[in-house]
């Protein structure tokens, strides 16, 4: 019996550390993805941002996100990078068709 809770405690301890993050603040991350991109805001033209949209998942996992101004709806990709150890997920960005 000693044998089994010592197996038992070296797998917890041997098990990756995930820790959750409430959709507020892994949807906040994602939007401040976005925003404090300088891609996002050259392929904007550097117009004022109107309204930021999620507007699904893509097939291979990415976050599509929707970031209109007057003139341009300019879809955005992220895809979740999870933390080496202990941390928050961050995202890469991947642009669709810049505005004209």
């Amino acid at each position: 019996m000693k044998f089994l809770a010592t197996a038992f405690a070296l797998t917890l301890a041997a098990a990756p550390a995930q820790a959750a993050v409430s959709g507020f603040y892994d949807s906040a991350e994602q939007i401040g993805t976005i925003l404090s991109s300088a891609a996002v805001a050259d392929a904007l033209r550097q117009a004022p941002i109107g309204h930021v949209a999620n507007t699904g998942t893509r097939a291979d996992g990415a976050r599509e996100w929707q970031v209109r101004t007057q003139e341009c709806d300019l879809t955005v990709y992220l895809t979740p990078v999870p933390p080496q150890g202990v941390g928050r997920t961050t995202y890469e960005l991947e642009l669709g068709a810049p505005c004209p």
